[in-house]
């Protein structure tokens, strides 16, 4: 697998901050969270994951090292609330009420459910299907699903069932 190399700036960077928010975390609560593991694996155009039970969160690195202090500064905090969420108050929705609480009141940012980098360097190719209404874009594991019979995918507004554009795909 041909793993992103992030400079150990950048991975300083990232503690700085985790650690941060980590300590306002620890103020409001008084109680000792532990710090997170951080693995620079998540794949796709997602910036970051929360990994719950692992308490870990995993980081795009792709988009780290082409965003990077608007992404330790958005993304870190982002998915650290997931993980304080779940410690203090279980399995909740995971933009909701609670996670909308910790971010702005305990650590002291607006609660911004996703980001808004550039992502075409992360975007995998996509196929083109129609239906009645507009074109579709279906990535490759979906579209492998089609071809295989394993699936088919309807459009949300008229509920055709989408049908591949061959020609279009070369």
């Amino acid at each position: 697998m041909n793993r992103t190399r992030i400079p150990i700036a950048l991975q300083q960077a990232v503690m700085r901050c985790l650690r941060a928010k980590l300590q306002l975390a620890r103020q409001h609560f008084a109680i000792e969270f532990p710090e997170p593991k951080i693995v620079y694996q998540q794949r796709g155009t997602s910036a970051g994951t929360a990994w719950l039970q692992a308490w870990e969160i995993r980081l795009n690195p792709v988009l780290l090292l082409e965003n990077q202090h608007t992404f330790i500064d958005e993304v870190v905090p982002h998915e650290l609330a997931h993980l304080l969420v779940f410690r203090q108050f279980g399995q909740v929705s995971p933009h909701g009420r609670e996670w909308r609480w910790m971010m702005g009141s305990v650590l002291q940012l607006p609660a911004s459910r996703t980001h808004q980098f550039a992502v075409s360097s992360v975007q995998s190719k996509t196929f083109p299907y129609q239906c009645v209404c507009q074109q579709h874009q279906l990535t490759v594991r979906r579209h492998n699903r089609v071809l295989r019979g394993e699936s088919e995918y309807r459009c949300r507004r008229c509920g055709e069932k989408l049908q591949f554009l061959a020609n279009e795909n070369s």
